[in-house]
């Protein structure tokens, strides 16, 4: 009873300072409003005056506070909720050259043979200019198969650099005439992190290439094409992505040289919150814990620039994810670290030392261990807690290691598309791993949601609300939660935006159906009618569902 004066007593003092003030720009009335605020987790209406919220309550106390110039936007029982906060994304996504090809089940397992690949490949050679890039997305099977690298494709493709990666990023298989652009001879050193594979019992090149070696290739390749391609590609993404309701992305930012995606963002000008994460490529000297240095710390009106990010190990598809237990199909093989030890503990070091964030790609359960074990060698739990270190993906923070991650104040961002894959419940390669999602919000872990590939963040709540494993399964609430103030927790943006509450940004979105109680397999149809960013309407549908 204390708690719910108190909260009324709050809500109420809110609602008389509005009233006090100028009447707000913008009133939103007449729906279904979550807040993703434990507070006061729904409400009928929100004011909103210059770039924040001024009011939240029920449509009468919200109506009272317009004045002749606010515009009155009426809900009709429609849902509001924060604007989602994509915690972990990759841009720009496409690359804008060349021919494009994939496999219906590509993604999945086990997709599309060799020799399926290599009649594709032949038929596109025969009407493709050469010199054309031939890009194609490909499955397990083709990735694990010795016999689809560099001297297969030169078969079918000799004047066309041909690259075939799966759609999880972790690989990638090049021909000699992709090679050759680059500039990757067959005495290229392994970068650190990362490897060349050789033809055994030679030093040939065989044409896989893994982990920063496969990153140091496509940035080199993506720094060839023109800005121009990329602002397009970035500005595309906009658009989509407003019109799911996205006022935030938190861009793992690896894909461009720096200078390169700096300029591609002023020119771009996202209408939505941009975060750019560096992620440093490697040489065979060391990590480039420098490039980054000097950049613009805003360099467009709605992106910043903060942050580190390094790869620890890969993923349990392919085995790179470093394990407790051998993989049952590999006797013996535990998967490896991208980094030696040493290297991982000067990472955190550097986070001590310094104000930038830190995030860490970290797979299989045995890296997770030990960057906690490295952590609380370096500093007390306190000192950790204050640094927010992030776990992207976390997919081996086991429930052994839960409470060791919640005393050093890891934060996981979760991908929930990523376990719709049945080589992560145990085919082909015996690893059963289960997502921990609602046993790290029991933790008191704090978590958030990132797409890491389909940017739907309906399908991906979908997803995070299905799970194979009911007891890891989130409520709608807590996906919604995870997905907004989840992320702004994740950038130390909590005080800021996350949540519908008053003093908050105006990031917001109007849904097209009620996300809390529709069927689950209607929620990827779900779209946002009006999205707000900073008190700004950005994106608004017509009647006839155009923008």
């Amino acid at each position: 009873m204390k708690m719910l004066c108190t909260v009324s007593a709050l809500l109420l003092a809110s609602q008389v300072a509005a009233a006090q003030a100028p009447a707000p720009d913008i009133i939103l009335t007449g729906g279904k409003v979550f807040t993703a605020n434990a507070r006061q987790p729904y409400a009928e209406a929100v004011a909103v005056r210059g770039e924040r919220v001024v009011a939240v309550g029920s449509t009468a106390a919200i109506s009272r506070l317009a004045g002749p110039r606010t515009r009155r936007i009426e809900l009709r029982g429609r849902t509001v909720v924060p604007g989602f906060n994509d915690a972990h994304d990759h841009l720009p996504h496409r690359v804008p050259t060349g021919r494009h090809f994939a496999f219906p089940a590509a993604p999945m397992i086990p997709g599309p043979a060799r020799q399926q690949v290599l009649d594709t490949l032949s038929r596109l050679v025969q009407r493709t200019p050469p010199g054309t890039w031939l890009q194609g997305e490909i499955s397990l099977l083709v990735l694990l198969d010795p016999e689809l690298r560099r001297a297969a494709l030169d078969r079918v493709a000799p004047a066309h650099p041909v690259m075939l990666k799966p759609p999880w990023g972790h690989g990638n298989i090049l021909n000699s005439k992709a090679l050759q652009l680059l500039g990757i001879a067959d005495d290229a050193p392994d970068p650190v992190g990362g490897r060349y594979e050789r033809v055994a019992g030679t030093g040939q090149l065989s044409g896989l290439l893994s982990e920063y070696a496969d990153w140091n290739a496509r940035r080199q390749f993506h720094g060839t094409l023109p800005d121009a391609a990329w602002a397009r590609e970035l500005q595309q993404y906009g658009t989509e992505a407003l019109a799911l309701g996205i006022t935030s992305v938190q861009n793992m930012a690896g894909e461009l040289p720096p200078a390169q995606m700096l300029r591609v963002v002023q020119a771009a000008r996202l209408p939505l919150r941009h975060r750019i994460m560096p992620l440093p490529m490697t040489t065979a000297a060391g990590i480039r814990y420098g490039e980054w240095m000097g950049a613009t710390p805003q360099p467009a009106p709605l992106t910043r620039v903060q942050g580190r990010k390094y790869i620890l190990d890969a993923t349990p598809l392919e085995g790179g994810a470093l394990m407790r237990k051998p993989y049952p199909d590999r006797p013996g093989w535990y998967g490896r670290l991208n980094f030696p030890v040493d290297t991982v503990r000067r990472m955190l070091r550097l986070a001590l030392m310094g104000s930038e964030p830190l995030m860490l790609h970290v797979s299989g359960d045995s890296t997770a261990s030990l960057v906690l074990t490295l952590m609380s060698e370096l500093a007390d739990e306190a000192t950790w807690r204050r640094k927010r270190v992030r776990f992207e993906h976390g997919d081996g923070l086991a429930a052994d290691l839960q409470p060791r991650a919640k005393a050093l104040g890891i934060v996981v961002v979760q991908n929930p598309s990523h376990f719709i894959n049945p080589a992560l419940s145990g085919a082909p390669n015996g690893v059963n791993f289960v997502a921990p999602f609602r046993s790290l919000l029991a933790a008191g872990i704090p978590f958030a949601l990132g797409s890491d590939g389909p940017i739907n963040p309906f399908l991906n709540i979908m997803f995070a609300t299905t799970l194979a494993d009911p007891k890891e399964a989130l409520t709608r609430e807590q996906a919604v939660t995870a997905y907004t103030a989840g992320s702004a927790y994740a950038e130390f943006a909590e005080q800021d935006k996350g949540t519908l509450a008053p003093g908050k940004l105006a990031d917001l979105a109007v849904l097209s159906q009620d996300i809390f109680t529709v069927p689950a397999p209607a929620l990827p149809g779900t779209v946002s009618e009006l999205t707000m960013v900073g008190g700004k309407v950005v994106y608004e549908a017509k009647a006839d569902g155009k923008r």
